[in-house]
């Protein structure tokens, strides 16, 4: 069964031909612009497959997955109330799915990834921002109002960078931009003392510090930009033990940051974990990089497809 998956990002959009098992078989990408030229350019790429059986999509929210609205996400300015369902069931005559990005990574690990063959997983995105998917008993859990999952806003300190317009979330220490903040306070710090910073040469570049150039020097051994990557690893870990000890999942998938710095916050992850969890739900839940890698987009859209088609075949 081949199916199509649209995966609508901030910058860049992607058309995929896939199938059931996960393959992507084509792909068209285009920048992501204006609302209206966006979705002209999604319809005619969709338009050079033939022979699919429906059509995921893949977006940040905040949506309305069941009746397939797009909701004003802040990455999509002018994506006001986009009723994206119903235009494209009524353009091409299949079955049209939405769901937010950070589901659509959940489904994609969890039939095809690093979450293959589990009940109870979950997915956190860890890159940008700080979301969730939850895979419980065996199903996508989207809550009550499709809003399950937003980790991100979890208060973890009372002070700290901000994420999630939340000074010490869980996003704001465990995010791209949660890091370059805290490395940059960090900075700071230590140049008021007349020490020298191995990631930043002068207050003058604050500003420029990002996560991947902080993990680059504390993969080159420096102290300073590791000390960044254990506070994060400890703030992760701090989350984590409380989705371990709430959800009781069997995987936690993690993509993005975690997929690249693995060894850099491994250890103090599992301190923290080994020191707040209980030791039943922490003993069988194993936490892994996601491994889908830089496909996982293309293959979250058609995922949606799979998912909500085999729903609807039982």
């Amino acid at each position: 069964m081949k199916l199509i998956g649209v995966d609508i990002g901030g910058t860049k959009c992607a058309v995929v031909l896939g199938d059931e098992n996960g393959n992507i078989i084509d792909k068209i990408k285009f920048p992501t612009s204006d609302v209206n030229t966006t979705i002209e350019k999604i319809e005619h790429a969709i338009s050079d497959f033939e022979e699919y059986a429906a059509i995921g999509i893949s977006c940040g929210g905040p949506l309305d997955a069941e009746r397939g609205i797009i909701q004003s996400p802040p990455n999509l300015l002018g994506w006001d109330n986009i009723m994206i369902k119903n235009m494209l069931e009524k353009k091409f005559s299949v079955p049209v799915f939405l769901q937010n990005d950070a589901d659509a990574c959940a489904l994609a690990e969890w039939k095809f990834g690093a979450g293959r063959g589990c009940k109870n997983m979950i997915f956190l995105t860890f890159g940008t921002g700080m979301g969730a998917g939850l895979i419980l008993n065996g199903q996508l859990y989207s809550g009550t109002s499709g809003c399950a999952g937003e980790v991100g806003h979890i208060r973890l300190e009372d002070y700290g960078p901000v994420g999630y317009g939340k000074a010490g979330s869980f996003e704001g220490f465990c995010s791209g931009g949660g890091i370059a903040q805290y490395a940059a306070a960090k900075a700071r710090a230590i140049m008021q003392t007349g020490q020298k910073v191995s990631y930043c040469k002068s207050s003058c570049e604050l500003s420029l510090i990002t996560a991947k150039s902080v993990a680059e020097k504390a993969d080159q051994g420096f102290e300073d930009a590791i000390c960044v990557y254990k506070e994060c690893g400890k703030m992760l870990g701090r989350g984590l033990a409380i989705l371990i000890d709430l959800l009781n999942p069997e995987r936690i998938v993690i993509g993005s940051i975690f997929t690249r710095s693995e060894k850099l916050l491994r250890d103090e992850m599992q301190k923290v974990i080994d020191k707040e969890c209980l030791k039943s739900t922490a003993e069988i839940c194993k936490i892994v990089p996601a491994s889908l890698g830089e496909s996982i987009g293309d293959v979250a859209a058609v995922a949606v497809a799979v998912n909500r088609m085999s729903s609807l075949a039982e």
